[in-house]
C-alpha cells in the first residue's frame, strides 16, 4: 500500500512539474551543442492575476494527469505487440536483443557504409525532413539544401516544418525556385504545447508528418552535404526488424559528463547519440507507441533534471539509454561534428571520407579543428552557388509525377524566339528565386492605421544609399534586394556589420536573385510592395533622401485627409542635387533657398521634365494646404497611396516607363493626385545605371520599349472601358 500511495504521489509530482516548466514558462531553445539548452525562464508582457494563474494550472494539472494515465495504457497496450518486458526495478524496458554487428557500441559492420546489395532505386522519391524556425534558420535551409540538391539523383520531397515567420520566407523561396524532381511541403506547426517547442519537435514527427509516409532522413539546418544523400537513404535497408532509429555517436565527452566540475548530463547511452542526421523508420515507430514513450520519459527526467540542456537530443537519448535496440548506430563520417571539444578527427583518415558536416558549434566556421579551411571552403561554395544551375532535369525519371505547371512557365514555352522582342518578353515572364525577410524583421503586434512603409528597390551598386536612408526615415521599410547569390552574402555581412542597419529591425529585406540580362524593376517593386506590413506604402527610389520627420509627416497627412475612406495618391515633390555632399535641408524654406541659389533643381527638369511637371512647383512653393492635379502622359510622381493599389506592370524591365504606367493605372482607377506643401525628397547623383547606357545606345532596346507601351495601352483600355488614352 505505501509503495502504491509512492508512485502515485511521484506522478503527481511529475505532472504539477511538468506543467509548471513547461505550461507557463517560457522557452527559448538556441542552436548549438552548448548553447542548445532549453532555457526556462518568467514570460514578459502582460500577466492573469494570480486568481485565474491558480485556477488555470489546477485545469492543466487536471488535464495532464488524465492525458498521462491515456498514455499509459495506450503505451502499455504497444509494448505488447513490441515485444516490452519489466526490469527488475519494476520500470519498463524494452528487450535489448542485438545481431552480431548491430550493437549501440559496435562500430564493425558499418566501416564501409552501404554495402553494395542495398541499393537505392534510379527514380526512388527520397524523404527528408528539416525543422526551421525564424530567419537566420531560414537562410541556412538554402545552404542546406543546395548541397543536396548539388549531389542528387534521386528525385526528393523536403517536409519542412517551420514557425510562421520560416512558413512565409520557404513557401515562397520553393515556389519561385521550381527544381525539376523536388517536392517542397511548407508546414507551420502553431507552438500549443511543451512538445510543439520547435527544438523539440524532431520527437512529433510521427504527428507532424503524413500519416502514410514510412520513412525519412531529418535533418539539422547547419549541415553540409559532401555526397549523394541517396547513399544515407540505402541505409534504411540494413535496420534490424527491431531498429527505428539511425543515428551518429555524439564525438564530444558531453554525456560522459566530464566536460567541468558538477556536469550531470542526461541519461545516455557511452557517449550517447548526435541528432543532426536521423533516419527515422516512421511506420514502425508509430506501432511501437513512440510518441507515448518519449513523452513519458520526458516527463520522469524533468522531475530531477528540470529542463533539457540539448533539446530533442537528451531525450532521443534519454529513450535509447533505455530501449538501446531502437538505435542503429551510422558510421561517424555521415555526422562529422564540428563542436567545442570534438573528437570527430579520430572518425575519418581522410578528409575525402567524409559524407556530412555538421557545424554545432557556437563558433560555426570559427571553430578549431586542423582540417577547418576544407570545412569551410565546402561550406562557402554552397553558400555562393547560384541555385539557378541546380534546375537540372533528372533523366530517365519522365514517369514520375510532375508539379502543376505554372502559367508564366507555360507562357515562357509559348514565346516566339523569332519575335525582335523576344529578350524582353522572355525577362518578364520569368520566375526568379525569392528569398523574403532574409533578416530579421519584426512587426508591430497593432499597426498604427495609418502607418506607413518606405518601399524601394536596389541592387548591389546602391547599398551606400541604406544607411543614410535609414538616418531619414524612422518607420518601416520594406527593400527588393536583386543580387547573385555571392552578392547576397556579401550584402548580409554589409549589413550585419553596419552599425545603423544592424541595430533596425523594421527593415525588411527580399533577395531577388538575379536571372536573364535585364534589371526587372517592376518585379522588384512589387516583391517590396507587396510584403510591406502596414496599411500604407511609400513608393520610392533607392537613391532619393526623404526629407527629415517625413514619417510622422505622412501618418497625420493620412489621418487629416481621412484616406482610409477615399481613394487617393499623396504626392511628395521630388528635387535633385549634382553634389555628391549636399548639406541637406532641414525644412521647407532652407530647401526653398537652395533652389533659388541653384544647388537644388526640381527633379529632371533638364532631362525629362515631363516625368514631374503636373506637380506644379510653382504652386507647391507657396502652397500650405494639400491640392489636387490632373494625370497628364508621361507623369511619374512618388506617391504614398493604400498597399492594396495597383502593382507594377512587370512587362517594363530595364529602363523606361516603368513608373509611368503605374501611374496610367492609378488614374485609370480614378484615384485622387493630391501633392503634399510641406513633403519633399531629394534625389542624390549616382553613376547611369547599365540598363540606361544600354537605353542611350540601342535603337533596338527603345523600339521594343515602344512597341510595349503600345500593348500596355491596349490592354489598359480593354481593362478599363471608360480610360480615354491620351
Amino acid at each position: 500500500m505505501l509503495r502504491s500511495w509512492r508512485g502515485k504521489l511521484k506522478l503527481l509530482l511529475a505532472t504539477v512539474t511538468l506543467v509548471i516548466l513547461l505550461s507557463w514558462l517560457c522557452v527559448f531553445v538556441g542552436s548549438s551543442e552548448y548553447g542548445r539548452s532549453l532555457l526556462l525562464s518568467p514570460c514578459l508582457g502582460d500577466r492573469p492575476s494570480q486568481d485565474l494563474e491558480r485556477e488555470a494550472l489546477a485545469s492543466q494539472v487536471r488535464k495532464v494527469e488524465e492525458e498521462n494515465l491515456q498514455l499509459r495504457l495506450q503505451l502499455s497496450q504497444s509494448r505488447t505487440q513490441a515485444g516490452a518486458v519489466e526490469g527488475s526495478d519494476g520500470s519498463q524496458q524494452w528487450a535489448a536483443s542485438f545481431e552480431d554487428g548491430d550493437a549501440p557500441g559496435d562500430d564493425r559492420s558499418n566501416r564501409t557504409g552501404c554495402p553494395k546489395q542495398q541499393m537505392v532505386q534510379k527514380c526512388e522519391l527520397l524523404h527528408v525532413a528539416i525543422v526551421c524556425a525564424g530567419h537566420n534558420a531560414s537562410r541556412d535551409v538554402v545552404t542546406l539544401v543546395k548541397s543536396i540538391l548539388f549531389h542528387r539523383k534521386n528525385p526528393l520531397h523536403f517536409h519542412l516544418i517551420t514557425d510562421s515567420v520560416a512558413q512565409q520566407i520557404l513557401q515562397t523561396l520553393f515556389q519561385s525556385w521550381i527544381v525539376p524532381s523536388v517536392y517542397a511541403e511548407v508546414s507551420w506547426i502553431p507552438n500549443k504545447h511543451y512538445s510543439g517547442i520547435y527544438g523539440l519537435m524532431k520527437l512529433t514527427l510521427t504527428k507532424a508528418l503524413p500519416s502514410n509516409l514510412s520513412k525519412v532522413i531529418v535533418l539539422d539546418t547547419d549541415i553540409t552535404f559532401a555526397t549523394d544523400i541517396a547513399e544515407l537513404w540505402a541505409i534504411f535497408g540494413k535496420f534490424s526488424d527491431k531498429q527505428v532509429i539511425g543515428l551518429v555517436e555524439n564525438q564530444s565527452d558531453w554525456y560522459l559528463g566530464n566536460l567541468w566540475k558538477n556536469h550531470k548530463p542526461w541519461p545516455a547511452l557511452g557517449r550517447g547519440f548526435n541528432t543532426g542526421v536521423i533516419l527515422l523508420l516512421l511506420e514502425r515507430l508509430r506501432r511501437i507507441g513512440w510518441e507515448q514513450m518519449w513523452r513519458l520519459m520526458a516527463e520522469q527526467e524533468l522531475m530531477s533534471m528540470l529542463s533539457t540542456s540539448l533539446a530533442d537530443q537528451d531525450i532521443f537519448n534519454a529513450v535509447i539509454k533505455q530501449s538501446p535496440v531502437l538505435v542503429y548506430k551510422l558510421p561517424c563520417f555521415w555526422n562529422v561534428q564540428l563542436s567545442d571539444h570534438t573528437l570527430s578527427e579520430q572518425c575519418y583518415s581522410e578528409v575525402s571520407d567524409l559524407k556530412v558536416i555538421h557545424w554545432n558549434s557556437p563558433k560555426k566556421l570559427r571553430v578549431k579543428n586542423k582540417h577547418v579551411e576544407f570545412f569551410r571552403n565546402l561550406y562557402l561554395t554552397f553558400l555562393e552557388y547560384d541555385g539557378n544551375l541546380l534546375r537540372r532535369e533528372l533523366f530517365g525519371c519522365a514517369s514520375l509525377p510532375s508539379p502543376p505547371r505554372n502559367q508564366l512557365q507555360q507562357a515562357l514555352e509559348d514565346l516566339d524566339e523569332d519575335d525582335p522582342c523576344y529578350d524582353f518578353r522572355r525577362q518578364h515572364l520569368m520566375l526568379h528565386r525569392i528569398h523574403l525577410f532574409f533578416l530579421q524583421y519584426e512587426v508591430l503586434a497593432s499597426p498604427d492605421p495609418a502607418d506607413v512603409t518606405l518601399v524601394a528597390q536596389l541592387s548591389m551598386d546602391r547599398l551606400q544609399m541604406l544607411e543614410a536612408i535609414c538616418k531619414h526615415w524612422a518607420g518601416p521599410i520594406s527593400l527588393a534586394l536583386y543580387m547573385s547569390d555571392a552578392e547576397a552574402q556579401q550584402f548580409l555581412r554589409y549589413a550585419q556589420g553596419s552599425e545603423v542597419l544592424s541595430n533596425r529591425r523594421n527593415v525588411a529585406y527580399h533577395i531577388v536573385y538575379k536571372e536573364g540580362q535585364f534589371y526587372p524593376v517592376n518585379l522588384l517593386r512589387n516583391v517590396a510592395l507587396t510584403n510591406a506590413q502596414t496599411p500604407y506604402v511609400f513608393l520610392t527610389d533607392i537613391d532619393f533622401l526623404p526629407m527629415y520627420g517625413l514619417y510622422d509627416y505622412l501618418r497625420n497627412s493620412i489621418r487629416q485627409l481621412e484616406l482610409p475612406q477615399r481613394k487617393a495618391a499623396l504626392i511628395v515633390p521630388a528635387f535633385e542635387t549634382l553634389h555628391y555632399r549636399l548639406t541637406f535641408p532641414k525644412s521647407k524654406a532652407e530647401l526653398l533657398s537652395m533652389l533659388d541659389m541653384g544647388s537644388l533643381y526640381t527633379f529632371r527638369y533638364h532631362v525629362w521634365p515631363k516625368g514631374h511637371a503636373p506637380t506644379d512647383y510653382a504652386k507647391w512653393r507657396t502652397a500650405t494646404v494639400p491640392y489636387r492635379v490632373e494625370w497628364q502622359p508621361d507623369f511619374e510622381p512618388y506617391v504614398v497611396v493604400r498597399r492594396d493599389c495597383p502593382q507594377y506592370d512587370q512587362r517594363f524591365v530595364g529602363f523606361g516607363w516603368n513608373k509611368v504606367s503605374h501611374i496610367m493605372e492609378l488614374d485609370a482607377q480614378e484615384y485622387e493626385l493630391l501633392v503634399l506643401p510641406n513633403a519633399f525628397m531629394i534625389h542624390m547623383p549616382h553613376a547611369p545605371s547599365f540598363d540606361i547606357s544600354k537605353f542611350r545606345l540601342s535603337a533596338g532596346y527603345r523600339g521594343c520599349l515602344q512597341t510595349l507601351r503600345e500593348e500596355f495601352h491596349q490592354d489598359l483600355s480593354r481593362r478599363y472601358k471608360d480610360f480615354a488614352l491620351a
